[in-house]
């Protein structure tokens, strides 16, 4: 069942159905983090993610995704709040609202990756990584086509 948050005049929900998928393709195609990403991709993200909308009314202001195994890891992606609604703290609270998920609690390793947000995210308890020389990645940085 759906998870729903209110505060004010905003909510945030877990229900997939509401979400507008060409919202949020527009906003993460013009990211830095995903510069062109197709609107399939986006579509086959959400459906394999667990994915939270910020709303104001039957509009939708913010979005984030968490990729997880529901036990020991989970990656948040996409985390944004659109530019009409920042300064509110819903950045905040969508983190916030994330880590209290029922579906991520106990978990081993919860990581993210950000340019730019890393105040933010230290005040939610996110830190550098503490060995990252046992991290290894791949990185196509033109995989849809747009350089970052």
């Amino acid at each position: 069942m759906p998870a729903k948050m209110a505060r004010g005049d905003y909510v945030i929900s877990t229900d997939s159905s509401r979400l507008d998928v060409a919202l949020i393709h527009e906003t993460l195609s013009r990211s830095y983090w995903s510069p062109g990403i197709p609107k399939g991709v986006i579509e086959r993200a959400i459906s394999n993610s667990l994915c939270f909308g910020i709303y104001q009314g039957p509009d939708q202001v913010g979005f984030a995704r968490v990729v997880t195994d529901n036990s020991t890891f989970a990656y948040l992606s996409d985390v944004f709040v659109l530019e009409e609604h920042r300064g509110n703290g819903l950045a905040t609270w969508l983190v916030e609202t994330i880590q209290s998920h029922e579906d991520l609690q106990g978990l081993r390793r919860f990581l993210l990756a950000t340019r730019d947000a890393h105040p933010l995210y230290e005040r939610l308890g996110f830190t550098m990584l503490a060995n990252p020389d046992r991290m290894m990645e791949i990185v196509k940085s033109n995989a849809y086509g747009s350089a970052p």
